[in-house]
């Protein structure tokens, strides 16, 4: 059976526990055995090569070099790792080992809880074929970003709530390689309810 540890603690705001229970919820149905786990020594004092999926949910939180070591390890040599929005995607400013690993960092949200517009980049991969663009209400995530993604969707800042970034193509979605292991991100999913919209 597969297996998946789902990471979750950090910043409230974001609803890890909830989002967690919902996650949790999606891998049993795809047959996957599933670990919810608060605390990070977890990678360290168990062996996390055990996993076959690896999902962060803690924004804003903190990695010791020891714990980021053993999660980055364990992505190298195989094991999945795939999260959303700041659950993933701000999990650990202080680790820039983590950063590489993941493809990108928040750095902004302008104009915080707004309507934009997503665009399907690649419609011929698994993961998006038969997507269209949509319109989407949330924070608009402006990122730091690994040129080595493989972008599967995007979306274009207006420049109303920050003329400066007017026009700035930023990734939504990507997928990725570290090593043997797959690296996928969204940065929807502020909130536990966006996983309800169709």
């Amino acid at each position: 059976m597969k297996s998946a540890l789902i990471l979750w603690g950090g910043w409230a705001g974001h609803e890890p526990e909830r989002c967690a229970e919902i996650v949790q919820g999606i891998l049993s149905d795809e047959g996957f055995s599933v670990t919810k786990e608060t605390d990070l020594q977890i990678l360290v004092e168990s062996d996390p090569r055990k996993y076959s999926l690896i999902v962060p949910i803690v924004s804003m939180g903190s990695i010791t070099d020891t714990q980021c070591k053993a999660l980055t390890s364990v992505v190298e040599t195989g094991t999945g790792l795939a999260g959303f929005h700041g659950g993933m995607g701000d999990s650990f400013r202080n680790s820039t080992n983590y950063q590489f690993m993941t493809g990108g960092q928040f750095v902004a949200h302008p104009g915080n809880i707004i309507n934009y517009r997503v665009n399907i980049v690649d419609h011929s991969d698994p993961i998006t074929a038969g997507l269209g663009d949509f319109d989407y209400r949330s924070e608009q995530y402006y990122m730091h970003v690994d040129p080595n993604n493989h972008v599967l969707a995007s979306t274009t800042f207006s420049g109303e709530h920050a003329f400066w970034v007017a026009g700035a193509k930023m990734p939504v979605v990507w997928k990725r390689r570290h090593g043997q292991g797959k690296v996928f991100f969204s940065s929807l999913g502020h909130l536990a309810s966006e996983f309800a919209v169709e």
